[in-house]
């Protein structure tokens, strides 16, 4: 089970760092990711972390902004986002994807749990 939180409303150029916490089997054994969806939009990936925390995979809209990190000893991945902009407006989900895989992912079909989405609305 993977719980989102941290999201909300900023104006540009400011900042929120979300969070989602698992429960359940070894957090370690799963790679994260950070995504999501516009409306009228499909789901993309914004960021992605290794299982050991690693290695990370950013889009090319939030490289330089936003920041995935890990801990598995609080079974917690973080997303840290920095000098939002309105375009990134969007509800953001958390996926758990176990794998025996290091590298981290941006496949949304390979990820196998999904938290409930925190909505980060960021105005101009």
């Amino acid at each position: 089970q993977l719980q989102a939180s941290g999201g909300g409303l900023v104006q540009a150029g400011g900042s929120l760092r979300l969070s989602c916490a698992a429960s359940g089997r070894t957090f370690s054994v799963y790679r994260m990711g950070w995504f999501r969806q516009a409306p009228g939009k499909e789901r993309e990936c914004v960021a992605a972390v290794s299982r050991s925390g690693g290695r990370t995979y950013y889009a090319d809209s939030v490289k330089g902004r936003f920041t995935i990190s890990r801990d598995n000893a609080k079974n917690t991945v973080y997303l840290q986002m920095n000098s939002l902009k309105p375009e990134d407006t969007a509800v953001y989900y958390c996926g758990a994807d176990f794998t025996y895989t290091e590298d981290p992912t941006s496949a949304r079909t390979s990820y196998d749990y999904w938290g409930q989405g925190t909505l980060v609305t960021v105005s101009s």
